[in-house]
């Protein structure tokens, strides 16, 4: 146990770093320079089960070009689970938790960028996730609302979330890491879409995510 404690340290450590610009310049080669997010690799969302069985609840905003409402996903902390159930995406794990997941994973692979559909739910690791909001939602954050959670053995705890306001428990904020990103990429980080980097291997976010509490 001491060992998956360390790693989740970690988690909370990759989600710190957005808060110094200056880590650009020291990072070493390798590293990574995602926040919450990075380019898709189409082989592992072939292979990984794109069913969910996530319940959300739904509000209006807008209409739809239809006419209909468009659902507006709000999630509880039960919606939340083990992170390595998700599609793999390169380095982080997305999903639709209104079902639309070849749309999400359509933008996701698109080598332009794109924008999200609604619902798309995206994890670096399993203590923050990103989820698009239906239209107006926050124009300012692009509709994502960000996640900072704790997890366990039980399950996960909403710690916050919102637009602008979260901040991991380093006091990194997730709109101001996001929003730096080019805007083809819809406020999702990678290596080369404008991000802050992280100074973590590819290896360490995977140990992160293979630790998750909650993977059984």
């Amino acid at each position: 146990m001491p060992a998956r404690r360390s790693l989740l340290f970690i988690a909370s450590l990759l989600l710190a770093a957005c808060q110094s610009d200056s880590s650009a310049d020291e990072q070493a080669p390798g590293s990574e320079s995602t926040h919450a997010s990075e380019g898709v690799d189409a082989t592992d969302a072939t292979e990984t089960d794109t069913d969910t069985d996530t319940d959300t609840d739904t509000e209006t905003s807008e209409e739809t070009e239809t006419g209909e409402p468009p659902e507006d996903p709000i999630l509880d902390a039960d919606d939340f689970g083990c992170i390595l159930d998700l599609p793999k995406v390169h380095r982080f794990h997305i999903t639709n938790v209104l079902g639309d997941i070849d749309a999400s994973l359509a933008v996701a692979n698109s080598p332009n960028g794109g924008t999200y559909p609604v619902g798309t739910l995206i994890q670096l690791v399993p203590t923050e996730a990103m989820v698009k909001r239906a239209p107006g939602f926050a124009p300012q954050a692009n509709d994502w609302e960000f996640f900072s959670l704790s997890v366990s053995a039980q399950g996960t705890e909403i710690l916050d979330r919102g637009a602008e306001q979260v901040v991991n428990a380093f006091g990194g904020n997730c709109h101001d890491c996001h929003s730096k990103a080019a805007p083809q990429w819809d406020f999702v980080c990678e290596q080369d879409h404008g991000c802050d980097p992280l100074p973590f291997t590819a290896e360490q976010i995977e140990a992160v995510q293979n630790a998750d509490p909650r993977c059984r």
